[in-house]
């Protein structure tokens, strides 16, 4: 099963799930967009088993490319591990302060992002599509995690993973405009005057944004992969039936 880990330490583990031709459905991890959950529960399961964790310490959220978030307690254990109408409902973020939890979000071409707190040990994931990004998802929920929870944006430390690309992230002036009444997504804008499409690149808008919830540039990274550039990508954009990538977070006990 391939992974990309992005952080292993005594502390926490986090990462990605990629597509993996010799796994059931490649690698499938999404109830919600698989051909038979089966295989997505057992592609599930040997995830659990190389994180050293229980299918039902899973947190699924029901994702919506809303700008909602959740914290998650130890009551939303197993919420949507193996089926999709226990998932959280109508969210696309969740954090929580609790040990031994995966904490999950997927996607095929949107944003995910990863964070954590050094000092305090709090832990999340965020899915942002362009719906996500337009509306401002990292954003808000950083803002919150300074504001209601006390983090000090210098201890909060970024990973915006696997996406799809800006060369491949072609729109329509509608969607064109929305990034531009941001305010601060120009410089990762570009009009292609031969497809009359407009280019955006949506990582390092959400970048921006946790930039402007006054985290460092510095502690934020970005995973370059292209979700339709690369095998190990699942691609929404390149193929409607596409499976999903599932990233996770989880502090460790």
């Amino acid at each position: 099963m391939k992974t990309n880990i992005y952080l292993d330490n005594e502390k926490f583990i986090a990462g990605i799930t990629l597509k993996d031709e010799t796994e059931l459905e490649s690698n499938n991890m999404a109830l919600h967009a698989c051909v038979n959950p089966n295989h997505v529960m057992g592609n599930r399961k040997k995830l659990a088993t190389s994180l050293h964790c229980e299918l039902e310490n899973f947190v699924c959220a029901n994702q919506t490319h809303s700008s909602n978030f959740h914290r998650v307690t130890l009551a939303d254990k197993g919420r949507g591990a193996d089926r999709t109408d226990t998932a959280i409902t109508d969210t696309d973020a969740l954090y929580t302060y609790e040990p031994n939890l995966l904490l999950c979000s997927f996607t095929a071409d949107c944003v995910p992002v990863t964070f954590y707190n050094e000092e305090t040990g709090l832990i999340g994931v965020i899915h942002s599509g362009w719906q996500g990004t337009v509306k401002e998802i990292s954003l808000n929920v950083f803002k919150h995690l300074i504001q209601v929870e006390h983090c000090n944006p210098s201890d909060l430390h970024i990973q915006i993973g696997a996406a799809l690309s800006q060369e491949k992230f072609e729109v329509d002036a509608d969607v064109y405009l929305k990034f531009k009444d941001l305010g601060y997504a120009d410089d990762f804008i570009y009009y292609n005057k031969e497809t009359h499409k407009y280019h955006i690149d949506n990582q390092q808008t959400v970048k921006k944004q946790c930039e402007l919830a006054g985290i460092p540039a510095d502690l934020i990274t970005i995973d370059p992969t292209c979700t339709y550039l690369n095998p190990e990508g699942f691609s929404y954009r390149q193929d409607k039936q596409a499976g999903r990538h599932l990233s996770f977070f989880m502090k460790k006990a």
